[in-house]
């Protein structure tokens, strides 16, 4: 290749040497070129040297030049390098240079009759607008348009509406004439289309810096929404280094789908394009034919190429422009024109023409030479070059290629259709959505740990931690219904997120919003504020507010048989077993009553106490009192001890069955009313952010929210919130606290409680629900909610729930009191202090009967006397009675 190389270069100076010495050949063409475009002058003199090696064409014939550099923006420079080639006697002029310049020598060469091959040139290869060539009618234009027209506003339009789109923004270059494109933003907005613009400047980086700096959030996240629908007119090298910066600066959704039209962009563009982009890619370009024989790749008929021009693996071939390949066409049609001249014998010598004086006259030959060049076709490395009546080349072809939505680097793009002015479109776009087949798709997932939602199942010190929960499972249903993969990690400020002074948001919607991460799951609710920033799903479970309290301990009183009755009415009652017994002795000591024929009780104090306890225990016993008086006083007493005894028994029976150890908490109200108990919530979270917003809101009606926003702000929240969950119920566990809390996690808490400890209250409507968090603009998001409403209807999302919130728990969760006995049987802890007391009784009666034992032995007689009440002996009984006969 590099001996080849050289052979060229070697052509080439030979050809520029013997073009310059030999004066007398007559054939010589003049060129002017953009002095920017130095590729030009370089395939300008291989094609040259080319067509001089070919003997077919030319014969014995050379061909000779003059090439001329000029500013393209300079008209007058132009036709002042024209005017001095016309002086050295030139056959026809070819000119490569911009708009500016093109208008000046079309008439120059109209006005001298010189055959002008224009190839329209656009700066840094940016796409061309028209130059707007004003034709004039019948023989007096000498210009042919070499390259075809602009295309591009028929060619986007056809596309666009194929892709039915309604709503996109227009990115053009800087360097780009935006009237380029008039027409078709004219014909769209007709259409309806909502259509915006944007010119790119060169410094791509400080264009998107400041969109950053001018734009709040909301703002932003509407731009990224314009973004996903977008069209670039531009240069490849702008349009590589505008996606590369909007990707890296998070500015584009996976879903965007962005055309990039230009005619000059090559195989190495198209490549690096779509390596830089992400979502999905169209390119539209000018193709031109290749033959599929390789070996018959660099020959036109009688005419080989240089294989540095028609070899697409040559480095030289692969960063040809349009405009170089015109130009070798150029030259080779022109050798074809000339050989038509010599076969005929029509040839009309160039004399040396002087543009500049007034009475200069055209060239006699100049129609001959234009209608053999008009007349006369090739096929070159741009196809086939040929003009119609207008002096244009209608010959042009596009080529559409696209990619599919992806991330993967590497990614195939393929051949979507075709388009030329004759056929129009020549295959079928359209803009797809992501289907639900995600295989191949990793997606970052961010997490919050929180019960039972998302936990930590796994940590082993060296590998990655494995987490579980409802959460975790609802994203597994996705995933292995979807066919994508995730990786998970934990918020680094283990917060849900909410928005800073500053305007951005912290927790797991500040990963969403910096693109750390393409979605957050948890126990995250829907709120207007998130959703603002960021995209939900379908809620996947309802969310409600709640309240978890400590249950109250049931105590375990040893003298619960006292309790039917309080403590003054026990008193009142031994006050009166004793009054009675007193008024009893009394009464019997004013009126000794009548013993009884064998009567053996006597009317001693002790012994009245003794019946009046006895008979109101209901034990019985002899009444040895026959006055009217008494009488009628243990009437009066047996019927009250009667009532006594009833409600007593009635009443201890209630309490030993039946608890009533209710607590006055039951509702948010409830818990709003009191003060007894602090309460709080996690600082800076969707609940406390809820209840502020609520309890600050004038014309709340429910004044239920302005009570505990007062508790929960006190001390500026500080005083009763705690930092995480975690933490509160710990302080409800280990204090007099209640934790306000989301009332699914509450729940899960007070189930799996190993000492069934909590109780939870909260509302019964959910007014929101739980959702998973994606990217503004994210296409994954209907993806999701759809397969979430799937999951609910076939009932698969009940059958995760009952995993984590079984129906038949170890705990109850309402109840406030402390039990785990199961129905109304009494305890022996209900009957401990009835114990404690015949206990009491049995020790008192021994230490008793201890002391009457030592006290009869001192005294040295077991003797009992008559007031004692004991029987006495056969002799002295018999004379007592005796004694009262007579």
């Amino acid at each position: 290749m590099d001996v080849l190389h050289a052979f060229i270069c070697m052509s080439v100076f030979w050809t520029v040497s013997w073009g310059r010495t030999r004066a007398d050949s007559i054939i010589h063409i003049g060129a002017i070129f953009d002095e920017s475009a130095k590729r030009d002058d370089e395939v300008f003199h291989m094609a040259v040297a080319d067509l001089n090696l070919n003997e077919d064409i030319l014969q014995t014939e050379k061909i000779t030049f003059s090439v001329t550099f000029v500013d393209g923006n300079n008209p007058f420079q132009a036709v002042q390098e024209a005017c001095d080639l016309m002086n050295q006697g030139i056959l026809a002029l070819v000119s490569s240079i911009g708009c500016a310049s093109a208008g000046s020598l079309q008439s120059l060469a109209d006005a001298m009759h010189i055959p002008h091959l224009f190839i329209q040139r656009s700066t840094a290869r940016t796409p061309r607008s028209g130059c707007g060539l004003q034709r004039s009618s019948g023989i007096d234009d000498y210009t042919l348009s070499v390259r075809p027209e602009v295309y591009l506003n028929d060619v986007i339009l056809r596309v666009v509406t194929e892709y039915a789109w309604q709503k996109f923004i227009v990115f053009y270059d800087n360097n780009y004439d935006i009237r380029g494109i008039q027409e078709f933003l004219d014909r769209v907005s007709q259409q309806g289309m909502d259509v915006a613009l944007q010119k790119v400047e060169n410094n791509i980086n400080k264009m998107i810096t400041g969109l950053f700096a001018t734009m709040r959030i909301e703002e932003l996240n509407r731009y990224r929404d314009t973004l996903r629908r977008a069209i670039l007119v531009m240069s490849p090298t702008t349009a590589k280094a505008f996606i590369t910066e909007v990707v890296e600066t998070n500015l584009v959704a996976f879903d965007c789908h962005w055309i990039i039209i230009n005619e000059e962009i090559n195989d190495l563009d198209v490549q690096e394009l779509v390596r830089r982009s992400i979502g999905r890619l169209t390119i539209i370009r000018q193709t031109f034919p290749v033959p599929q024989n390789s070996s018959q790749r660099c020959f036109r008929g009688n005419h080989r190429i240089s294989s540095s021009l028609c070899d697409p693996k040559d480095p030289f071939s692969q960063n040809m422009e349009i405009t170089n390949m015109y130009i070798y066409d150029t030259v080779l049609l022109l050798a074809n024109a000339f050989h038509k001249k010599l076969e005929d014998r029509k040839w009309h010598s160039m004399a040396s023409l002087t543009c500049i004086r007034k009475n200069s006259k055209p060239w006699q030959g100049g129609r001959s030479m234009l209608d053999t060049v008009k007349k006369g076709g090739i096929t070159g490395l741009t196809g086939v070059l040929d003009f119609d009546e207008d002096g244009e080349n209608p010959n042009i072809h596009f080529e559409i290629l696209g990619t599919n939505y992806g991330e993967e680097l590497g990614r195939g793009i393929r051949k979507l259709g075709s388009w030329n002015p004759v056929t129009g479109l020549n295959g079928s776009l359209t803009d797809r959505k992501l289907e639900n087949n995600m295989r191949g798709v990793v997606l970052r997932v961010a997490t919050v740990l929180e019960e039972p939602f998302v936990m930590v199942s796994e940590n082993v010190l060296g590998k990655p931690k494995k987490y579980q929960g409802f959460s975790i499972d609802v994203l597994d249903a996705l995933s292995s219904y979807l066919g994508f993969k995730y990786e998970i990690y934990v918020a680094p400020d283990h917060k849900y997120g909410s928005p800073q002074a500053d305007g951005s948001w912290n927790g797991l919607i500040g990963e969403l919003l910096l693109k750390r991460a393409d979605m957050g799951i948890s126990a995250l609710t829907i709120t207007p504020d998130r959703e603002n920033v960021v995209d939900f799903t379908t809620r996947y479970m309802d969310y409600s507010v709640g309240v978890l309290l400590r249950k109250a301990e049931k105590t375990v009183d040893m003298f619960a048989c006292l309790a039917p009755f309080d403590l003054s009415l026990w008193a009142c009652i031994a006050g009166t077993v004793l009054l009675v017994g007193l008024l009893v002795y009394l009464l019997n000591w004013l009126n000794p009553p009548r013993l009884q024929m064998g009567s053996m009780t006597s009317t001693t104090l002790y012994n009245s106490m003794w019946f009046v306890y006895g008979s109101f225990v209901q034990q019985g016993g002899e009444v040895p009192y026959t006055t009217l008086a008494t009488r009628m006083m243990m009437g009066a007493w047996w019927l009250f001890a009667l009532i006594v005894i009833s409600s007593y028994t009635a009443n201890l029976a209630a309490f030993l069955t039946i608890s009533r150890i209710e607590s006055s908490i039951q509702s948010l109200q409830d818990l709003s009313r009191q003060t007894d108990i602090p309460y709080g919530t996690v600082f800076d979270s969707a609940v406390y952010e809820h209840v502020r917003v609520k309890g600050m809101n004038p014309f709340e009606r429910d004044s239920m929210y302005s009570q505990m926003w007062r508790m929960i702000n006190r001390s500026n929240g500080s005083e009763n919130n705690v930092q995480e969950s975690l933490e509160g119920i710990q302080k409800v566990k280990h204090g007099n606290y209640a934790f306000v809390w989301d009332a699914t996690v509450l729940e899960y808490v007070a189930i799996n409680d190993p000492d069934c400890s909590f109780y939870t209250v909260g509302n019964t409507i959910a007014d929101r629900g739980y959702g998973i968090a994606l990217q503004h603009g994210s296409p994954y998001r209907d993806i999701f909610s759809q397969r979430i409403l799937e999951l609910q209807q076939n009932g698969d999302m009940d059958l995760l729930k009952h995993k984590w919130w079984p129906r038949n728990g170890q705990c109850d969760l309402h109840s406030s009191m402390d039990t785990k006995h199961k129905g109304s049987a009494l305890d022996i802890k209900s009957f401990a202090g009835v114990f404690c007391i015949l206990a009491a009784g049995i020790v008192l009666s021994c230490f008793i009967a201890m002391v009457e034992t030592w006290w009869n032995k001192k005294k040295g007689s077991r003797v009992p006397s008559k007031e004692e009440g004991l029987p006495l002996r056969p002799m002295e009984h018999k004379e007592e009675m005796c004694e009262l006969l007579a």
